[in-house]
């Protein structure tokens, strides 16, 4: 039987509004949680990056929704404002396309609360943001907490295991004891499914690979060269491979915008986005690398979950990241959906031991390589 999404007993609606999109096949992620979702089951997700995750947990969660009710129904936790916009657009694009009328509310830190509060009082179905500001609205009373059918936890890896846990939990402690509770990531580990463990009722774990995996169309390659070489490297390998649209990982905040400059100063079209950037220099950052008015985007760790753009081609580590998932998610900002992209280490000699562990952890080759009369060629 061919796999379609309305083998997945999606409501044509929906099918028609995904098709609006260009989207007429499931990915393997979204046809098996599809039905789990619409079933009521609490879900485990493991998907490698660029796999459909947003879409697989937003279909099933529109059926599931009834429109005619003025309550909010579902809260979306993600941990970056990025990626909090990034699925709050998708929300507002399906529901256009598949004319349903579900309405979100986008809340998270560092915006007005008061025009959130605003907000809130149309009852939004869907409430997608970041815990912290979400959790500071439910025990304001603005957010409906009683009404709360599912809680989906997007990069739950992430916002789990690092200091949102305690925020995670309190937000699920006040929602009814009768919910549905789905967390997604490219990376679940033990640590994240004990966390989580608590708040589920029998879960059904859903893997698209037997263990962790990355993207198999995303090619991996490193240089090595002395630290103090490291930008003129890139600079020549941009000439060399031309990338159409590139993402520049570096590990130190402070440092991202010194290399901004440097690549302006040798006319490349580029940006900076850190922890340090405001949230209104982040979005202009990201919207004009969306549009491709700029092609390179140099970034720390922000931008490494969730940040979908198709026409990622390149992702440059200057700095290699700082552990196997990390490498994980930064590489699988490239090849999402269907494409296929290019990961470059720019690496010292120091750095040379993560390599072998990145292979053996993802099961991947990552080739040394050297620029040779402008072009990058095998060792």
């Amino acid at each position: 039987m061919t796999n379609t999404f309305e083998n997945l007993n999606l409501h044509l609606n929906i099918t028609t509004g995904l098709a609006k999109q260009n989207i007429t096949v499931p990915t393997e992620i979204q046809s098996l949680t599809i039905p789990a979702m619409l079933d009521g089951q609490d879900i485990i997700a493991e998907s490698h990056t660029g796999s459909g995750k947003t879409l697989a947990f937003l279909t099933p969660l529109f059926q599931r929704i009834n429109p005619s009710k003025k309550e909010m129904q579902a809260i979306i936790l993600a941990p970056t404002h990025e990626l909090v916009m990034q699925i709050s657009s998708q929300i507002t694009l399906l529901a256009k396309n598949a004319d349903i009328q579900v309405t979100s509310a986008v809340i998270m830190g560092e915006v007005n609360i008061e025009r959130q509060i605003k907000k809130l009082k149309e009852k939004p179905h869907i409430i997608v943001g970041t815990p912290g500001r979400i959790l500071d609205l439910i025990k304001k009373k603005k957010i409906t907490h009683q009404t709360i059918q599912t809680v989906i936890i997007d990069e739950a890896d992430h916002l789990l295991e690092r200091n949102e846990s305690a925020t995670i939990k309190a937000i699920l402690h006040s929602a009814p004891a009768k919910k549905q509770v789905c967390i997604f990531s490219a990376t679940i580990n033990k640590k994240t499914s004990d966390i989580i463990a608590p708040f589920m009722k029998e879960p059904v774990i859903l893997k698209t690979a037997p263990k962790t995996s990355l993207n198999p169309n995303i090619e991996h390659m490193y240089m090595v060269v002395d630290k103090r070489d490291k930008f003129e490297t890139l600079k020549k390998l941009l000439f060399a491979v031309n990338p159409e649209r590139a993402l520049i990982f570096i590990n130190q905040n402070n440092e991202v915008q010194m290399v901004t400059d440097k690549l302006i100063f040798h006319k490349f079209a580029a940006a900076g986005i850190s922890g340090t950037t405001s949230k209104e220099d982040r979005k202009t950052a990201l919207t004009n690398f969306r549009s491709g008015k700029i092609k390179y985007l140099v970034s720390s760790d922000l931008s490494a979950r969730g940040l979908d753009i198709p026409e990622i081609t390149h992702i440059f580590h200057l700095d290699f990241p700082n552990s196997a998932n990390d490498y994980l998610h930064r590489a699988g900002r490239t090849a999402r959906g269907n494409f296929s992209g290019t990961s470059i280490g720019i690496i010292t000699q120091n750095e040379l031991a993560a390599i072998r562990i990145y292979e053996r952890e993802f099961g991947i080759k990552i080739e040394p390589k050297k620029l040779f009369k402008g072009k990058l060629e095998s060792l």
